[in-house]
């Protein structure tokens, strides 16, 4: 993606999580979602992603439309790495330096998209309140959520971002997404979230 025609600039906000900022781009940097690097493997598959892994204290690194979110080891402090990242990351992306492959856009829409034809009325409605109620503001918390189940009553999805491994994030699950989908779908007994 190239930016060289704009002056890029990069901010960062708080999260939920104290380990992880999320550095905001003036910028659309991923046009095909959010991307998940949680371990430096994974972060192969991203020149963006492979080039923060590359420092000893990024322990996460997520990717989505207008974001980076980066978590920190805990034994570093943000006063001395924020600057360090939001300059890198202001950088990168004003030189038009790869954030997400094509193939990589290819790879994660198919594993996200599924045959939704045959989804009973239930999960369309809870994908329906994910989509427009929960999605929003979990992506402002530097995270996403994923539908990735129904069965028994049971919503199971996927946190990723800021909201995996996040202490807090199992409040949000249960005293916010669980309430609200119990409240508006009597048929959701609990919501769990899928083991990463």
């Amino acid at each position: 993606m190239n930016n060289t025609d704009r002056i890029i600039t990069v901010y960062a906000e708080q999260t939920p999580n104290p380990e992880t900022l999320k550095f905001v781009v003036n910028a659309h940097i991923s046009k095909g979602g959010s991307f998940d690097f949680p371990t430096k493997e994974s972060g192969e598959k991203s020149p963006l992603a492979k080039m923060l892994w590359a420092e000893d204290y990024v322990k996460g690194v997520f990717i989505a439309q207008d974001f980076v979110t980066v978590t920190k080891a805990s034994d570093r402090t943000w006063a001395e790495l924020l600057p360090k990242i939001r300059v890198f990351l202001r950088d990168y992306i004003q030189n038009g330096g790869e954030v997400i492959p094509e193939g990589l856009i290819s790879e994660i829409q198919t594993q996200f998209e599924k045959d939704d034809s045959n989804d009973s009325d239930v999960v369309k409605k809870v994908k329906e309140i994910l989509a427009q109620n929960i999605k929003p503001a979990v992506e402002m918390d530097g995270g996403a959520i994923d539908f990735v189940d129904f069965t028994d009553g049971v919503v199971t999805v996927a946190l990723r971002g800021s909201c995996s491994g996040c202490p807090s994030s199992m409040v949000t699950l249960k005293g916010g997404i669980e309430n609200l989908l119990k409240t508006l779908v009597p048929e959701v007994t609990e919501v769990v979230a899928e083991a990463m």
